[in-house]
């Protein structure tokens, strides 16, 4: 793996999460997580966590797949789709220079986790707050168009519902 690798995780999917591994995980709510396996890790009592395997066996995907990476092609200060489905979309914004972004054709609140850099976001007649390498935003649904000014180079992920 590598910096910047997508792996898209459909429902039903069996996937774990190494040791050293920095992610964004983007999910649709759901009350429902099948542990099949958890590493001997303990809850806060000290005790095993609960195991779902028979709950599971009815939900996991069998299918092999020949790849599991997702591809995409990112282009410098323009927005790339990454993934989408029914629940969300994610899109990357890796810029170098400002950008504006109109987001008057969505009617979501927009999340943005910078991955990279720093930015300012600019909105409104005096609005500003700063991004940077960790920060999550969410941009209310209301906010109709920003401005990206980037400290140099700044990569963020943008994710709002379809």
């Amino acid at each position: 793996m590598q910096p910047g690798d997508v792996f898209f995780i459909p429902a039903g999917r069996v996937h774990a999460i190494g040791a050293g591994i920095l992610l964004a995980e983007i999910q649709q709510t759901s009350d429902v997580t099948y542990r099949i396996f958890d590493f001997g890790r303990k809850d806060a009592l000290g005790k095993e966590r609960e195991l779902h395997t028979t709950e599971a066996l009815d939900a996991i995907d069998f299918k092999a797949y020949s790849d599991y990476k997702t591809n995409y092609t990112s282009t410098l200060n323009a927005p790339c789709e990454v993934v989408s489905s029914p629940y969300f979309k994610t899109g990357l914004l890796d810029l170098n220079q400002p950008v504006v972004r109109d987001y008057y054709s969505l009617d979501s609140f927009i999340i943005l986790i910078c991955t990279e850099g720093m930015a300012k976001i600019q909105y409104g007649q005096e609005g500003v707050e700063e991004i940077r390498k960790g920060d999550t935003v969410l941009l209310p649904a209301d906010l109709r168009q920003v401005t990206f000014v980037p400290q140099g180079t700044v990569k963020m992920l943008e994710v709002y519902l379809p």
